[in-house]
């Protein structure tokens, strides 16, 4: 079985903010001494991973991320009819062994329950926690070793996937943090952009310019448009390690994640912009050489009027460059390119999970 999968995505999005900086600006990077247009991984996966999609596919096997689980244990205590100080002490008690609670906001009702970061739990490891509560809420007390025994040993496709940072003491020593098998790149344009202000103004229905005629609101907000490119690394080894060694869910977390890259688009300003976009030209490559992105292809900024179909001549140039001066990088692939009606995905998705 090959080792590793490597996915190379271009996908077009007209005028947008998919992903914004602190101050409210498309991000950016600078490459090749120019400024692109940048989507950060963290933005990209939680799109992928929240979306209707792969929450079908993977139904039941995704896992929930938030720092509020010590107020859900606590909320389940209290319905056992625990002492409201109990309660609190027990829901603490259990969610500090997944993520401490020091340094957690204090100002409003029951931020001391909250963990101090986002802790990613398994769906296993919360039914553990609830029906844990249910027992502590009969014996009136906590025993510490049930925490260690249900700490899942297998885990939610979305966590072997992406992992999960857990800082709490005592869970480290039961089990590792799962490493992440998939490995995502910000996506990048190919091509030289400049971020651009949008003037807007906005009336009031109900004023009649009698009194004023001005805007009831003036605002500003900046966009770009660009063509991106994006790289995935999956170790399919580790992520059925990560699934207790299910290839079956492997196959289908493969799939999810391959559909989500293509189709589901970052949900930044889309009110604003309706910029939904799939993907143009798809790379698949798998084999068990040591794996290599193909960013270098638009080191140098792609320019002309038909960018897309310059930057997959660069794409397959830079490939086929790589392979005469290493040797073959794969040991297979296959392409889905919409510009020319060649490939599909059925035939991407077919080939990495075979």
């Amino acid at each position: 079985m090959s080792t590793f999968i490597q996915l190379h995505l271009l996908t077009s999005y007209p005028p947008s903010n998919l992903n914004r900086d602190d101050l409210g600006r498309p991000k950016t990077a600078i490459m090749g001494g120019k400024t692109r247009l940048r989507v950060s991984s963290q933005s990209l996966k939680r799109a992928w991973r929240t979306s209707d999609l792969f929450e079908t596919a993977l139904a039941g096997h995704i896992g929930e991320r938030t720092k509020r689980m010590g107020i859900k244990l606590y909320k389940r205590l209290c319905e056992n009819g625990v002492a409201d100080s109990k309660a609190k002490e027990f829901a603490k008690e259990m969610v500090a062994f997944f993520g401490t609670t020091e340094g957690a906001e204090k100002d409003k009702p029951l931020k001391e329950l909250e963990s101090s970061q986002l802790v990613h739990f398994n769906q296993s490891e919360i039914e553990a926690l609830l029906a844990l509560a249910d027992r502590v809420a009969v014996d009136g007390k906590l025993d510490k070793d049930e925490l260690k025994k249900l700490v899942a040993k297998r885990h939610d496709v979305d966590i072997s996937m992406f992992g999960r940072m857990l800082t709490g003491k005592e869970i480290v020593k039961v089990t590792d943090d799962p490493e992440a098998a998939v490995q995502v790149s910000h996506a990048v344009t190919v091509h030289e952009v400049a971020v651009e202000d949008d003037y807007f103004t906005a009336v009031d229905d109900l004023n009649t310019g009698e009194d004023d005629l001005g805007a009831a609101h003036i605002g500003e907000t900046e966009f770009g448009a660009g063509v991106f490119y994006l790289y995935l690394c999956i170790d399919r080894n580790l992520l059925v390690e990560n699934m207790g060694g299910d290839k079956d869910l492997a196959n289908k977390a493969l799939k999810a994640l391959i559909e989500s890259a293509a189709k589901v688009s970052p949900t930044g300003k889309q009110n604003s912009f309706a910029s939904r976009a799939r993907t143009s030209y798809l790379l698949a490559e798998k084999g068990s050489d040591q794996p290599r992105s193909l960013s270098v292809a638009f080191l140098k900024p792609v320019r002309g009027e038909d960018v897309l179909a310059q930057s997959i001549k660069e794409l397959e140039r830079r490939r086929e460059n790589f392979d005469k001066v290493y040797g073959p990088c794969a040991d297979g692939f296959k392409t889905m390119n919409a510009e020319t009606g060649e490939g599909s995905l059925d035939d991407i998705l077919t080939f990495v999970t075979e």
